[in-house]
């Protein structure tokens, strides 16, 4: 007897329905027969002995079959054991188990224990999504898989611990309609709880210019390079940026949520990514973990970034193959993944933050400790940054050395809360000027060449203050653009709606410190 169960595969950050058919037959020898086919991976055809034990375990006499299981459609591979459920759920309507003949209503999915009991599978936000472009009303999933899926409104989620528990609820349908209500989690209270951060930019002792900086790349969402010596506060300082951070819309949690989700990374009490994520990779890190990899490709680290932060500390450490391939994604907010199989796109909009040494030693140019680093030393070490990577970063920031009576004394300085007024009032004006652009826009840092000329006009005086630094620095065409995104941050935290001399020499002068370091 054939019957047909619904589930889904999870491809980059998007899902497929994938149609599982059952085909049931008895047998008069004492060999089983279970065949999986469809281009299924290990795990989907381990997934036989699984279920196999499952419904036996579950209370279900199973005589001796012959099973063929077809997972359509069969060009495309199939991965994970997310297919556990539907695939048993199929064989126990197959069977006639079922008081419910016809599953278009329902998608299932979901890892099954040898007992019966469910396990959570990632990637269920963007299963969820599938579902309610495809019509299908009903959502069967593990419990602990539950506040993800249910923030996608216009499907009804139905958590179950157990087969057992999934045979009673699609019974309860076959009889007349399901009994129990569906799983409800509100988003929009969820995203709007207060949100508390552990770190503050109070516990800072001095550094003023570097969080200044660093308020600026806030506002803006612009890329920052700070250069200072060891125990200066570097590291510090980036760990307390997701407290002066705007808080994420809707639509840029979700698309962090489903991301999160792919990867397995999610808090399955959260169901919702509430705050911009901070990613922090050790130096150590692949340039397929940074970027993203794999046979069937899942996000890297600079997608787990997506719509938040990635610090990268003892940025010359990384080995330079892992750093170059950050240029496309820094330009782009996109990285692509091209395999034999398949090319996916996945979504990499960070703001990237990075700390270095000046130098081996760590104390050129500081003024308490003497360096003992040679010139030719000293280049090598800086000359581990490439030019075309160093460009794509809009803010470079010297972080000294904080001396003792600042450590020790001293008025306390302003804390996040502060900050992060500031940085929300500055977003409020980037929204309002990008609200009808059709481009999704949510930050000066984001701005293309069309708004760039629209929204940063220059009083006569600014221009030939740009201009005198764009000739004797040698600045690029990419540097002229950025100083000018950063000079239109730093206007909107003033609330100026034009570009003065003191904003284009503020920008340029986070544009200074690689003719330092870098100089031939």
């Amino acid at each position: 007897m054939l019957f047909k169960a619904i589930s889904a595969a999870v491809y980059g950050i998007d899902a497929s329905i994938i149609d599982i058919e059952v085909d049931f037959s008895a047998m008069k020898t004492q060999e089983e027969h279970f065949n999986t086919v469809g281009l299924p991976d290990a795990a989907v055809r381990e997934s036989r002995d699984r279920v196999r034990a499952a419904i036996r375990n579950s209370g279900f006499d199973l005589p001796t079959t012959h099973i063929t299981i077809n997972l359509a459609p069969a060009d495309i591979k199939k991965e994970g054991s997310g297919f556990d459920l539907p695939m048993a759920v199929g064989i126990l309507g197959a069977y006639g188990a079922l008081q419910l003949r016809e599953l278009d209503d329902f998608l299932l999915i979901g890892e099954l224990g040898l007992d019966g009991a469910l396990r959570p599978v990632p990637g269920m936000l963007p299963v969820a999504v599938a579902a309610r472009q495809r019509g299908i009303k009903n959502l069967v999933i593990p419990k602990a898989n539950a506040r993800e899926a249910a923030v996608v409104d216009g499907v009804s989620v139905y958590p179950v611990a157990s087969l057992l528990e999934v045979r009673d609820l699609l019974n309860q349908a076959g009889n007349g309609g399901i009994h129990i209500p569906a799983f409800k989690v509100e988003a929009a209270q969820v995203l709007g709880e207060l949100q508390h951060f552990a770190l503050d930019f109070a516990d800072v002792r001095g550094q003023h210019a570097a969080k200044r900086a660093l308020e600026v790349a806030a506002a803006g969402g612009h890329n920052i390079l700070m250069i200072g010596p060891p125990g200066s506060g570097k590291t510090m300082l980036a760990r307390r940026l997701p407290s002066i951070l705007a808080p994420l819309t809707f639509e840029e949690a979700l698309e962090t949520t489903k991301i999160h989700s792919v990867a397995g990374v999610l808090d399955a009490e959260a169901g919702l990514v509430t705050q911009r994520p901070f990613r922090a990779p050790h130096h150590t890190i692949s340039d397929a973990g940074l970027i993203g990899g794999g046979v069937i490709p899942r996000p890297g680290e600079v997608s787990l970034a997506h719509n938040g932060v990635l610090f990268l500390d003892e940025l010359p450490e990384f080995p330079r193959n892992v750093l170059e391939v950050m240029r496309q994604p820094l330009e782009d907010r996109h990285v692509t993944i091209a395999r034999a199989s398949m090319s996916l796109t996945f979504p990499a909009a960070f703001m990237l933050a990075a700390a270095m040494n000046p130098c081996p030693c760590g104390y050129f140019n500081d003024r308490s400790r003497e360096c003992h680093c040679t010139p030719p030393l000293i280049q090598r070490y800086v000359a581990k940054i490439s030019g075309p990577l160093l460009d794509r970063i809009d803010i470079h920031i010297e972080v000294p050395a904080v001396q003792y009576k600042e450590l020790r004394g001293g008025a306390a300085t302003e804390s996040s809360a502060v900050i992060r007024a500031r940085v929300l009032e500055a977003r409020n004006r980037q929204r309002a000027r990008f609200s009808s652009t059709k481009e999704k826009i949510f930050s000066n840092a984001q701005m293309g060449t069309r708004q760039i000329r629209a929204h940063c006009e220059l009083s006569p005086d600014a221009e030939k203050l740009l201009e005198r630094a764009m000739v004797q620095q040698g600045l690029t065409a990419r540097a002229h653009d950025r100083i000018l995104k950063v000079a239109r941050t730093i206007a909107d935290l003033e609330g100026a709606e034009n570009l003065a001399v003191p904003h284009i020499a503020e920008a340029i002068q986070y544009r200074t410190l690689d003719r330092s370091y870098w100089a031939s």
